[in-house]
């Protein structure tokens, strides 16, 4: 399907759009949270049923890992020429596949979806990197570029500065292993919130250097703190679980029977997970209070005087925020954040502003 903004309901109706991860939990080491043990076949038939469904959510604490690598030979036919064709395999429902979208779309870049099994994971299988996003981008040479923060400093390097082929600009962006405080071996890109820029194109985006700084700060905050607070939120209460799992199987790319399944075993499974998330992120007893909390943080950084945290457009930790708070659109978890924060006039400011450039 092709993609640029998604349309927009009247006003004050909220469009239900993607959804949440459970940020990382392992079930079982040495696993990489929900996406690792059903990637790898590590448990059988209504496990693999209910990590799958719970990845589909995001399944990720914030850092999405590995490596870009060269296509296969098959994967690079499937894109069209042209000067930049971009394919995005996603869950609908995952939060950095929302921020990568909102980039896009605001950026009017079109692309292709292909939205992924989270059981299966077929689509992806001409990749040995089983998460998700993955962007397939071709401008003049295949690429897959993955971690949604290192697709969205890329892309927009490449947008503003045309000195560098794309394959060129990825390379600026090497993966560096660590280890983890469990001992094990994890791959992070550690200059991930930059823009590979020269002086005078850095001028051109970044009029003074603490603007670049902000942008930055709150990309980061993005990925390390709020996101870790969406699957608390929308598995709350045993209500709230059944109703978000009710709109992941049926937005996600579930089979009948997987998606019976997925949708009340996965709710009470992530009910009880979200009680050890809330104690992971040492989150208060209503979580709701840290959601709120985040939120009004945000408003207040962005401040009165301006429309974004850009000025009078978007950033790009504009758009990180929006990406991940629009996952709980249409959940209980968003309409209280709407009645009990500050958030609404500049989340409809960025609803409005991405409908009208992503046309």
């Amino acid at each position: 399907t092709s993609r640029r903004a998604r349309p927009r309901l009247g006003a004050g109706v909220w469009r239900v759009g993607a959804l949440l991860l459970p940020p990382a939990w392992r079930l079982r080491a040495p696993g990489r949270a929900f996406g690792t043990a059903a990637g790898r076949g590590g448990s059988s038939g209504g496990g693999r049923l209910v990590l799958g469904a719970a990845f589909a959510l995001g399944g990720s604490a914030g850092l999405c890992l590995a490596a870009r690598q060269r296509l296969r030979e098959h994967s690079a036919a499937e894109l069209p020429a042209g000067s930049l064709q971009l394919t995005l395999y996603q869950y609908k429902t995952c939060p950095f596949c929302s921020k990568v979208r909102a980039f896009l779309d605001y950026h009017g870049l079109p692309y292709e979806i292909v939205e992924v099994n989270p059981i299966m994971r077929k689509e992806i299988k001409f990749s040995s990197y089983r998460k998700v996003p993955i962007l397939l981008a071709n401008a003049g040479s295949p690429l897959q570029l993955n971690d949604s923060s290192v697709i969205i400093s890329a892309i927009k390097t490449y947008l503003v500065s045309r000195r560098n082929s794309l394959e060129e600009i990825v390379s600026f962006y090497p993966p560096v292993k660590t280890v983890t405080e469990q001992g094990k071996e994890v791959f992070e890109y550690e200059n991930k919130y930059w823009l590979m820029l020269d002086e005078k194109e850095t001028k051109r985006v970044y009029p003074v250097n603490e603007v670049r700084v902000e942008e930055m700060k709150w990309r980061k905050w993005a990925d390390d703190w709020l996101v870790h607070l969406i699957s608390p939120n929308v598995y709350r209460t045993p209500k709230e679980a059944l109703a978000s799992f009710d709109y992941i199987v049926r937005e996600g790319k579930f089979g009948t029977l997987e998606g019976l399944f997925a949708k009340y075993v996965g709710a009470v499974a992530m009910f009880f997970v979200s009680k050890r998330l809330k104690k992971r992120h040492q989150l208060r007893d209503d979580v709701r209070e840290d959601l709120y909390e985040a939120v009004n943080e945000w408003v207040k950084a962005v401040g009165k005087n301006r429309l974004f945290m850009g000025g009078n457009q978007p950033n790009l930790a504009d758009l990180a925020v929006y990406g991940v708070l629009r996952v709980m659109e249409g959940l209980e978890a968003f309409d209280d954040m709407m009645v009990h924060t500050n958030i609404q006039p500049w989340y409809q400011r960025m609803e409005e502003v991405i409908e009208k450039t992503g046309v």
